[in-house]
């Protein structure tokens, strides 16, 4: 399975998905000008990813911030990686969230209680 590693700009996010180890990280902030296309790769890769995925997956979501349409995308992965959950792979999400960082821990809580994969809500200092 080929890896995607994508650089973050001060738009997009760093993306990391290494389907060998199953663990996916997204890193940064996610403010492109078209979210559905800067998406669509990481899709893709997801599709293909749960033709052979591990036992374990883990995402890693430390996003500073993110923008609306990017929310809708993000909420979109998430709903595929909940249609891979139980028979294919465990999937677990841990979502960081820099310490007294409202809005980020109210969009984790938010997408918890929207999809049924297990969050795991991480204050950290810095991201």
């Amino acid at each position: 399975m080929r890896k995607i590693n994508i650089e973050g700009s001060s738009k997009t996010p760093r993306i990391n998905f290494d389907g060998e180890k199953g663990v996916l990280e997204f890193y940064g902030r996610s403010i492109p000008e078209n979210s559905v296309e800067f998406f669509e790769p990481l899709n893709q890769w997801l599709v293909e990813y749960s033709h052979n995925a591990k036992d374990d997956t883990v995402i890693d979501i430390k996003l500073e911030y993110f923008n609306t349409s990017s929310s809708k995308c993000i909420l979109d992965f998430f709903k595929r990686l909940e249609s891979m959950n139980g028979p294919v792979t465990n999937v677990k999400v841990n979502w960081y969230y820099e310490k007294d960082d409202e809005d980020m821990a109210e969009a984790g809580e938010d997408y918890d209680a929207i999809v049924d994969l297990p969050f795991k809500l991480i204050e950290v200092e810095e991201i």
